[in-house]
């Protein structure tokens, strides 16, 4: 990247689980990219102000997403950036049964099982939680906290048919309402930034997401470019039928795939024409 594209590239070394958990990891990369944009930091490393963009995959998707969000809610910070690029980001813990999840239940290198533990990592909270969690018992018809959420990321709708295919939406009637008042973090925009008000969706920056065929993950990046489309941002959703979770990393040898390489070239191509 910081060839081809002759950028100054910093990377957040944001902290992890378990020395923190949400929101620490949030408030690390907006003081982070708070102090970049200062303007001597900026002129120190010949940044031109009017051409900074965020970026992350997975995780870091997650991050960058909430960030986008949280400046765009601050007048100060409002339009401070360019782009963002969101690498199959993860983006909502509300449905684990959307079809992706459904379709890549038990797909390497992020089966459904392990994401939602890492949710439950994120969130310093109960393992006895995740196997009602799988079923969507955490966000039933019953648990009212979740019930205005429900229409942000109702993929009937959001996702295209070639996507739903015979696919079923899993809504409990009754479930395990002391999962959301033990772990509220489930229902805040900054962890899970799909389910974010259309008011914070409007004037985010030019986003580019890639999502992959193979990844629990790629009906998140999917329903956040129909979400973002519908408030008026420009979009391009990047899609990759033969691609996986965490495929952009695998392009050198012995592990150079021709999707890592492609998905890479994609994202850096796109980043030289929009940044």
């Amino acid at each position: 990247m910081a060839e081809e594209l002759n950028a100054v590239i910093v990377s957040i070394e944001y902290r992890l689980v378990p020395k923190v958990y949400f929101p620490a990891q949030i408030h690390d990369v907006i003081r982070a990219t708070k102090y970049f944009l200062q303007p001597e930091v900026l002129h120190k490393y010949s940044v031109d102000p009017g051409r900074i963009g965020v970026s992350g995959d997975s995780a870091g998707g997650n991050l960058a997403a909430a960030l986008g969000q949280q400046f765009n809610q601050d007048a100060n910070l409002k339009n401070k950036l360019k782009v963002q690029a969101l690498i199959y980001p993860v983006l909502q813990a509300l449905d684990f049964n959307t079809p992706s999840y459904q379709q890549n239940v038990n797909t390497p290198i992020l089966p459904r099982y392990v994401m939602v533990k890492y949710w439950v990592d994120y969130f310093h909270g109960n393992y006895d939680f995740v196997q009602a969690m799988i079923v969507n018992n955490h966000t039933s018809l019953d648990v009212e906290e979740a019930a205005a959420l429900r229409a942000h990321l109702n993929w009937t709708s959001l996702l295209p048919a070639s996507i739903t295919k015979n696919y079923k939406p899993v809504m409990q009637t009754t479930g395990n309402t002391r999962i959301v008042q033990e772990i509220p973090q489930l229902l805040d925009a900054r962890s899970a930034p799909l389910i974010a008000d259309q008011k914070v969706l409007r004037h985010l920056p030019k986003t580019y997401i890639l999502t992959c065929e193979h990844d629990v993950l790629r009906d998140d990046g999917i329903m956040y470019a129909k979400r973002l489309e519908s408030a008026g941002v420009e979009v391009t959703l990047d899609h990759f039928e033969d691609g996986f979770h965490g495929c952009m990393i695998f392009t050198s040898w012995p592990t150079n795939f021709s999707v890592g390489i492609r998905t890479r070239n994609s994202y850096i191509k796109w980043l030289d024409q929009n940044l």
